[in-house]
């Protein structure tokens, strides 16, 4: 069954129905069009929350992120602002995809359309001309076939009158044969005409119509088949993300479990134990002995004892230690918490947070020096390239820059000296000496080094003066303890679990590493806050990795 068949004389039928056909798709791309823009504002809307409840930097938030339940929220959030974007390819993919292809098929369609009714318009106007032909024919024909039926009435009559000439007659004849004679051949022109139209007429209806009909009903099939696509589409190009977002939610899912109450008691003792012990009893003050009461002190004021919390928060020794301060609107000199001086020593800290900032100082100061260490060891082969291929540079014009490094690096190993001495005084001398072994070996060997090179430089006291030829350095020991074990080389660091790649990563930046979906790599270092994690192949290989991109298993 075809339209040009069972449809020859529904012109305007079709006429409206491919119209309708091609509204509907507009209808469609438009109601896409208003989807993609929900999705728009949604994921706009989720970024600008995200966003919103984001600790800015340095604020009290971003410090209480070390507790598992607010690092989970901010795991939270980030899971919320990839989710965000996985709605913005969704509109994205929906606008590419569906609307500009569609809206671009839909042009050719109407153009389509515009010349197939062109067509049939030019056929339905050349049948009429035909008719229009066949009828003047017609028309003529019978004019003339009249005229002449009466020029032989009329030769007849004259023919039988008695009182007319014989020149009458025969010019009465003579017409009658002309008009007959001119009746034939309109007959002859009407019969062509009509046999002319004939088969025009039915050219137009068993040939062309049915041919412009079947191309619109082709035309109009390739529109529905094209518009089911579009439909199709709508929710593939969703079911398409639909992993990635069950990965997002799987994350928030996995924030939860990762809250360990334990943990967070325990990182808050870390961070805010004093290392001071507990008040003891007050001493009876006897006034009738004449005792004088400002010399009387309690058992935290002893003279060679650490500062405690009395003398850290300024508060009156005479008076007990209060654990929870009592608020007043009107401050008296007795009120008033005068905050100790910050020293460079942080000799104004508990015991406790004193050992532990000096160990995150070391920590910084390594970091450093480790730089420096690293820019030394470029340069120096940047001038060994230059003194044996003379035309690639000046080695004269690194000196400075030698020079320089060298200064900082003597610098920061007197710093890290002066707080290596510091940090033992602190009780913390054995992880001390530990966390010396992540330093560089050029780093720790600055005596034999300068002595080597005859420098005249002498090791740093811990005030940060120069100490005297013969005045020990506490931070000698240090390293005289541990030459051995610098001389080794450097063990890789042990994994600390395993991860197994969900997605393909081209590692196409510098640091990072590639990796196929569903390769097995040991964890080194987990991800610090910026969304990469380090990992290591089994052959030694390391680098970063999207942490998005892995499910991490750590050890226990």
């Amino acid at each position: 069954m075809d339209w040009g068949t069972d449809l020859w004389d529904q012109y305007d039928i079709i006429d409206k129905h491919t119209q309708s056909g091609l509204e509907l798709v507009e209808k469609y791309v438009k109601f896409v069009k208003e989807r993609t823009e929900i999705e728009q504002n949604y994921a706009k809307q989720l970024r600008n929350l995200t966003k919103k409840y984001n600790p800015k930097r340095g604020c009290k938030e971003e410090q209480e992120c070390r507790f598992s339940n607010h690092q989970s929220f901010l795991d939270i959030l980030n899971e919320m602002n990839d989710y965000a974007g996985q709605r913005e390819l969704i509109a994205e993919n929906m606008m590419m995809n569906i609307c500009i292809e569609i809206t671009k098929y839909l042009q050719e369609l109407k153009m389509e359309r515009k010349t197939h009714l062109s067509e049939a318009k030019k056929a339905q106007q050349s049948l009429e001309s035909t008719y229009k032909q066949l009828d003047s024919s017609k028309k003529r024909f019978e004019r003339e076939w009249r005229e002449a039926d009466k020029a032989a009435q009329y030769a007849e009559k004259t023919d039988q009158d008695i009182n007319a000439t014989k020149a009458d007659v025969e010019k009465a004849k003579q017409q009658a044969n002309m008009r007959t004679h001119i009746a034939e051949e309109c007959k002859n022109d009407y019969a062509a005409q009509l046999q002319k139209y004939n088969k025009e007429q039915s050219q137009f209806y068993f040939s062309d119509m049915p041919l412009i009909f079947n191309k619109l009903q082709d035309m109009d099939e390739r529109r529905v088949r094209k518009l089911a696509q579009g439909y199709v589409l709508f929710s593939d190009t969703e079911r398409h993300v639909m992993p990635i977002i069950g990965k997002c939610l799987e994350g928030v899912t996995k924030a939860g479990t990762n809250v360990n109450e334990r943990n967070d008691s325990i990182a808050l003792i870390e961070q805010y134990k004093s290392g001071f012990e507990r008040p003891g009893d007050l001493d009876f003050e006897d006034y009738s002995q004449g005792i004088n009461r400002a010399s009387s002190d309690s058992s935290l004021g002893t003279l060679g004892t650490p500062k405690g919390p009395l003398e850290l928060l300024g508060k009156n020794r005479s008076k007990p230690f209060w654990l929870f301060s009592k608020k007043s609107k009107r401050l008296t000199p007795e009120r008033i918490i005068v905050m100790p001086t910050v020293t460079e020593d942080f000799g104004h800290l508990p015991p406790e947070q004193r050992r532990k900032r000096l160990q995150q100082k070391l920590d910084d100061i390594g970091k450093e020096l480790q730089k420096e260490v690293d820019q030394s060891e470029a340069l120096e082969k940047m001038k060994d390239v230059y003194e044996k291929n003379p035309q690639m540079g000046d080695p004269a014009s690194l000196s400075p820059q030698i020079n320089q490094t060298a200064q900082n690096m003597e610098r920061l190993r007197g710093e890290l000296n002066k707080y290596e001495s510091w940090l033992t005084e602190a009780g913390r001398r054995g992880d001390s000496m530990l966390r010396r072994d992540t330093l560089p070996e050029d780093a720790l060997s600055y005596r034999s080094h300068s002595n080597n090179n005859g420098s005249t430089h002498e090791p740093y006291s811990p005030d940060g003066t120069h100490s005297e030829e013969g005045t020990p350095d506490p931070s000698q020991a240090i390293y005289a303890e541990f030459d051995d074990d610098f001389e080794e080389e450097e063990e890789l660091v042990a994994p600390i679990g395993q991860c197994t790649a969900m997605y393909n990563f081209p590692g196409a930046s510098e640091g990072t590493i590639t990796m196929q979906e569903g390769e097995v790599l040991s964890v080194v270092e987990e991800d610090k806050g910026d969304g990469w994690t380090r990992v290591r192949r089994a052959n030694g290989n390391e680098g970063y990795i999207p942490t998005s991109y892995v499910s991490i298993s750590l050890s226990k």
